[in-house]
Parts: C-alpha cells; sequence; structure tokens
C-alpha cells in the first residue's frame, strides 16, 4: 500500500494521493476542453467531446474499465469506469492522444 503516513491532532492516517485527482504537488487538477473551455466534470461531458474528435467507445475490454479508440490510429484511452477514480495520469493520456484539445491544470 503507498501514500503518506500523516499525525494531527493524536490521530494517525494513511493519505493515499494516487487514490484521487492530485498531482505529485498534491494539488487537485482537472482537464480542459481548449476550443470550449469546458472543465471535464463527467464521463458523459468527456465522451461527448471525445465522439466529436473521431473517438469511438471500445467493448470488448475489461469491464472495470472505460475504453475509447480511434479507427485512424492504433491508441487506446483506458479510464475507470469510476469518474471518481479518474485521476492526472488519465487526464494526461487523453491530452497526449489529442493534441492542442486538452489542456490539464491545477484547480
Amino acid at each position: 500500500m503507498s501514500g503518506v503516513w500523516v499525525f494531527k491532532k493524536g490521530v494517525i492516517r494513511l493519505e493515499n494521493p494516487q487514490a484521487d485527482v492530485h498531482g505529485s504537488t498534491g494539488q487537485r487538477k482537472a482537464l480542459v476542453h481548449l476550443p470550449t473551455g469546458e472543465v471535464i466534470s463527467s464521463y458523459s461531458s468527456l465522451e461527448r467531446i471525445l465522439r466529436g474528435l473521431g473517438w469511438e467507445q471500445y467493448s470488448g475490454g475489461q469491464p472495470d474499465l472505460l475504453q475509447f479508440h480511434k479507427q485512424s490510429s492504433i491508441d487506446l484511452i483506458s479510464l475507470p469506469r469510476d469518474f471518481s477514480k479518474f485521476n492526472s495520469i488519465h487526464m494526461y493520456d487523453i491530452v497526449i492522444k489529442n493534441p492542442n484539445m486538452f489542456h490539464v491544470r491545477d484547480t
């Protein structure tokens, strides 16, 4: 189990920065669609934008993943089905596979 043990006010707990949308600095990250300035806050809005960019939902993958692919490439975007587990690693994967369309910023 990775994370950091934190002792505050007589209580010790394990904080796991990999379980949320924090970067290495501990700040929350947000995925932004550059042409519209929309901050992605759900998979429905992300899927709408990805479909407009030529991505299709990939069926036949793992049941705990939401996956998208493009007919014109070998790229595959794999996301956890639970949006609360969507983190900066997934955001940067989307940015790299869609140049000049998305940006990750601190919130």
